[in-house]
């Protein structure tokens, strides 16, 4: 059976955490003989129909560092671009690798191809969701303290595709969450619902001190996300208040982890000194999206079952 990996509900709760297990002994096996190659012979198609800079990366780096052969494609240099189906390009792909990773805008681009392909295919983000940068954040938490559980987490900004995750993790590992969201770009409610069936703790509000009061983890995102570049202006104005800075900080836990999934905007959604300072753990994330791709990766080629 095919292992797709098109949202973090694909693992299963026990799946994220050995993921996760796995993400840690990848990390501490970097740069030693010992280091695993479980894509040894295998070729891996990256797809990009956005631009990247950590995901291209730490999905090029994973796949080498186990011993793979990654095939990077775009739209502009592939028949994609020149509108050829999804099915037909999964055809194609099925036939040549041995998994594909699929950054793209609409969620169906990736759900189509993870239909018709008979290889594994991850989500590299979409409009919807972006399970491997919740990989990476988890895996930072959870190393930082010891634990997932029994935290405090706080989302402030835009009810994106990484709100999304963040609140599809808290429904498969019961954590508490509160989302701070400005009136007209909260989360899908029906998202949210489904997690709370799960067993997530939800709260929504809109002030950003609100979200963050008593918080261990704080995390937030770009105001404006690929794609939505004509709604700039709009956006820095509805987002007014919402920018993560030292007061908003000051009003969480001592010590609170501040994560931001990168690039920044320094000054709009998070200021530049909460982004440099002692509490950013924004660098450890960034490569954490190595180790987590590694054990994606491996989830979906090495079935342990």
């Amino acid at each position: 059976m095919v292992r797709h990996f098109t949202e973090l509900s694909d693992l299963g709760s026990e799946g994220l955490l050995r993921v996760l297990d796995a993400a840690d002994r990848f990390q501490v096996q970097r740069g030693s003989p010992s280091h695993p190659r479980p894509l040894a012979g295998k070729s891996i198609a990256l797809i990009f129909e956005k631009a990247s800079t950590r995901t291209r990366l730490s999905l090029e780096v994973a796949v080498v560092e186990l011993g793979g052969h990654p095939i990077v494609l775009s739209t502009e240099g592939s028949q994609l671009g020149r509108g050829e189906p999804i099915p037909d390009t999964a055809r194609v792909l099925s036939r040549m690798v041995h998994a594909v990773t699929l950054r793209t805008f609409e969620h169906e681009r990736l759900l189509e191809l993870s239909r018709v392909s008979s290889v594994p295919v991850l989500n590299a983000l979409t409009d919807q969701s972006h399970p491997m940068q919740l990989l990476a954040d988890l895996q930072i938490i959870r190393r930082a303290r010891s634990r997932l559980q029994d935290l405090s987490y706080a989302w402030i900004g835009d009810g994106n595709n990484m709100a999304n995750s963040w609140i599809e993790a808290a429904g498969l590992l019961g954590l508490q969450l509160t989302l701070a969201c400005p009136r007209g770009y909260e989360p899908d409610e029906r998202e949210l619902e489904r997690a709370r069936q799960r067993g997530a703790r939800l709260k929504l509000v809109h002030d950003a001190r609100q979200a963050a009061a008593g918080a261990d983890v704080i995390s937030t995102d770009v105001f404006t996300s690929m794609g939505q570049e004509r709604e700039r202006e709009a956006r820095l104005q509805a987002f007014a208040g919402m920018c993560v800075t030292r007061e908003v900080v000051a009003a969480a836990a001592p010590q609170a982890m501040v994560l931001h999934c990168l690039p920044a905007h320094r000054g709009e959604e998070i200021a530049a000194d909460v982004l440099e300072g002692p509490q950013s753990h924004v660098w450890d994330q960034a490569e954490a999206r190595l180790h987590t791709a590694k054990a994606a990766l491996e989830w979906a080629l090495m079935p342990d079952d």
